[in-house]
């Protein structure tokens, strides 16, 4: 026996003897976090600064043609400082690239002033007049990051502020709205200010574009006690600087509270646990918020201040397509077509690839790390969202692309029958062999539902049974070829050679491969790959990626381990919706500290669409339901689900000798189900 055998299976026994001391730990572990913000009965969340300062933050907000990125700071005194990057994803500079969006960057220092009584109110510490300082009481966000507080000497003011993007204009929006809570009259002041600033001419796409930084109902005003005065700056990008313009302030706030609204409305989970609810609907607006409206139609792109107007196959195909597909929303919807429509434009005769990702409103792509695995991503994400959205008319549309992706991984299976790529989502920051787990199972997943969609459309039996065969190869090919026990887990080596954990060992879980599932599982959630901020991408190293973290939970409550899911899943939750940076999952860390970059947030809902209800497209109309209903929980729902052609709501319930009743709620009447936990019930629409 080799001295690597010999050490793996030394850890593996090890790993069992400690198992129970080592659980009771991380559950201790799991229930040790300390909230920073609470939640609030109107589904906000609330900070209120106490002892634990000075802290900082940053969110990202947007709308069709912006993108608000806000960091905010507040100091052991209370006091804040607010620094505004406003992004505007349509106005372009040259050349095309990923980022070659228009983007400008404004501290508090640069914003007017205001005076009481002739005072100037200093909205961040100013030692000369600390007197006349802000002090922060609360901290609000839900779509709209909301900031209130006192100065209290010599004057009493109220002040609040809110920040948010323009829901259809390029136009960032500040509101400060001053409230005498003194008894006397109080004379309340800003100043005037505009600030033009026009990118150069020579490398501006189009022409030349201008900032316009302007103040709103600056003026005077005297109030009397409860009296407010409502003041604005708007941060706005235009090529026509000349045309007159003027901003309605609540206006503009009714409209992205609407849209914020509309977002809210369809897919509403509804749980037992109030923090798993309140994730998942600020997870819904991250993830359907950041859709810009472009020259080539509605985008999807990720955001995190580098990735606008642009689409990837990830992302966008893979992602969080498949998670619009249930919610109804038509921006969102338009968008998953617009960005399936335009990879496949990059078809050809001789399977060349697909790029990775079309950046500058479609202008140009990107293919810098090569064959991610990119067709079988779009395979995967195309397949998945034409059966859920139940649309004859999309599938067709959407048909030749998934056939041409499928074929392209076909013709790159290598000689033990998985897919060579030269890497995958991670581009090379981690090793990936010319072989990964990933793609093979992507390619495995588009396959199953390749077969699916094909007999809908009436595609012939013998292309459909084509893929069902290829799919049943490819699950002993991705067994043999990536099987294997890893650091004394029996699990999968992530490439060839592999001998470390990688997160990615969870992706044949949410593929309905289940053969290795408890080693899997036991690895996943072992301190060799479990961090207090989810999986660590490679054992032993500082580095996540949210999106492992995501897929793996989603996998494990499909697997059936329905407690450990759920226990790791509270603890996710709560520490992004309430922990130090919130409210919305994140990309990374180190690298982009931690950017809400939008479509991981379609992965966290999807833990619940396809994990805990366990939802999976069969067809047109159809579709598998296995929930996942945890021991301590009477019942659960996901209502006013917009998907298979219809609107319906999808209840689970605890019944009678330990089975599960399944109600689907329909145009006004129920339809129920009995299945056993674990067991799956045919769902026909």
């Amino acid at each position: 026996m080799s001295f690597t055998k010999t050490r793996s299976t030394i850890q593996s026994i090890l790993f069992l003897i400690l198992l129970p001391c080592y659980l009771q730990a991380q559950q201790r572990a799991l229930s040790a976090q300390k909230d920073r913000w609470q939640m609030m009965p109107d589904g906000a969340i609330r900070w209120q600064p106490g002892d634990r300062l000075p802290h900082n933050d940053h969110i990202e907000m947007s709308g069709q043609k912006t993108s608000l990125w806000v960091k905010y700071e507040i100091d052991t005194a209370g006091v804040s400082r607010l620094t505004r990057t406003v992004v505007f994803p349509t106005f372009r500079m040259l050349p095309d690239d990923t980022r070659s969006h228009v983007s400008f960057t404004f501290s508090d220092d640069e914003l007017p002033k205001i005076f009481c009584n002739g005072n100037q109110i200093n909205l961040v510490r100013n030692p000369a007049t600390d007197d006349r300082t802000l002090k922060v009481g609360n901290i609000y966000q839900n779509g709209i990051m909301m900031m209130d507080g006192m100065v209290n000497s010599p004057e009493s003011l109220k002040i609040e502020r809110y920040l948010f993007p323009s829901a259809t204009l390029p136009m960032a929006v500040e509101i400060i709205r001053v409230t005498n809570a003194a008894a006397n009259v109080a004379t309340i002041e800003m100043d005037e200010m505009t600030r033009r600033e026009k990118t150069d001419s020579l490398r501006s796409k189009g022409r030349p574009h201008t900032l316009m930084v302007e103040s709103v109902n600056a003026g005077s005003y005297k109030l009397k006690k409860g009296e407010s005065a409502i003041f604005g700056i708007t941060y706005r990008m235009t090529d026509l600087p000349d045309i007159p313009f003027h901003a309605d302030l609540m206006r503009e706030l009714a409209d992205r509270k609407a849209r914020i609204k509309q977002i809210l409305k369809p897919l509403q989970l509804v749980t037992p646990d109030s923090v798993l609810n309140t994730a998942f609907a600020f997870a819904k607006i991250r993830a359907t918020e950041s859709i810009f409206k472009t020259k080539t139609g509605y985008l999807h792109s990720p955001g995190g201040l580098s990735y606008y107007a642009a689409i990837w196959a990830n992302d966008q195909a893979e992602y969080v397509n498949p998670f619009f597909a249930f919610t109804g929303d038509s921006i969102a919807n338009a968008s998953a077509m617009n960005s399936y429509r335009l990879f496949a434009r990059y078809m050809n005769p001789d399977y060349r690839p697909i790029p990775s990702s079309i950046v500058a409103e479609g202008d140009t792509t990107w293919h810098g790390a090569g064959d991610r695995g990119d067709q079988a991503m779009i395979a995967y994400g195309a397949s998945r969202y034409a059966l859920t959205v139940g649309s004859a008319d999309s599938a067709r549309l959407l048909w030749p692309l998934i056939k041409w992706c499928l074929e392209y991984n076909r013709r790159h299976l290598n000689a033990d029958g998985v897919v060579l790529s030269n890497t995958d989502e991670l581009e090379g920051r981690f090793p990936a062999g010319n072989a990964n787990l990933s793609t093979s199972c992507l390619y495995y997943d588009a396959l199953i539902s390749a077969g699916y969609l094909g007999r809908n459309l009436g595609i012939s039996k013998s292309e459909t049974e084509s893929y069902s065969s290829a799919a049943s190869n490819l699950k002993v090919n991705i067994e043999k070829y990536f099987g294997a026990q890893v650091q004394g887990f029996q699990t999968y080596r992530y490439y060839k050679n592999n001998e470390t954990l990688r997160a990615w060992i969870c992706i044949p879980l949410t593929m309905g491969i289940y053969d290795r599932s408890d080693g899997t599982i036991d690895a996943l959630f072992s301190p060799t790959l479990w961090t207090n901020d989810g999986l660590a991408t490679e054992s032993g190293k500082n580095t996540f990626w949210d999106r492992s973290t995501l897929y793996a939970l989603r996998g494990v409550f499909q697997a059936g381990a329905t407690s450990r899911a759920l226990s790791f899943l509270h603890y996710y939750s709560q520490r992004r919706l309430l922990g130090d940076h919130v409210p919305y999952p994140v990309e990374a860390y180190p690298e982009g500290n931690q950017r809400h970059l939008s479509a991981e947030s379609g992965l966290y809902c999807r833990i619940f669409i396809e994990g805990m209800f366990g939802i999976r497209p069969r067809g047109l109309n159809v579709f598998d339901c296995t929930p996942r209903l945890p021991e301590n929980w009477n019942d659960m729902s996901l209502n006013n689900i917009h998907a298979f052609g219809t609107v319906f709501d999808l209840q689970v319930q605890k019944s009678t000798g330990g089975k599960l009743k399944i109600i689907v709620r329909r145009n006004g009447r129920a339809y129920q189900y009995a299945v056993k936990n674990g067991g799956t019930a045919k769902i026909s629409l």
